[in-house]
């Protein structure tokens, strides 16, 4: 499995939708109740998913889900 398949994976199970296909450019403004606190959910649940922390300047860099993809890698080396 590929990383972007799984964090495709881990999006579908926090916002229990079978149907999201995440692209890179994708940001919150794509995925229907992507808000503040499914955010939050978002981030726990890729750390846990990928076994990686982000620090929270980190955080603040990611402007759409390729930003967030570019970083699990990286931390995945």
């Amino acid at each position: 499995m590929t990383t972007i398949e799984k964090l495709n994976g881990i999006f579908q199970t926090v916002f229990d939708n079978d149907e999201i296909n995440i692209q890179p450019e994708m940001t919150a403004n794509d995925v229907d109740g992507w808000d503040s606190l499914s955010h939050v959910n978002l981030i726990l649940a890729v750390e846990q998913g990928f076994g990686i922390r982000f620090a929270q300047r980190e955080l603040l860099t990611f402007k759409n889900v390729g930003d967030l993809l570019r970083s699990i890698e990286s931390k995945l080396g």
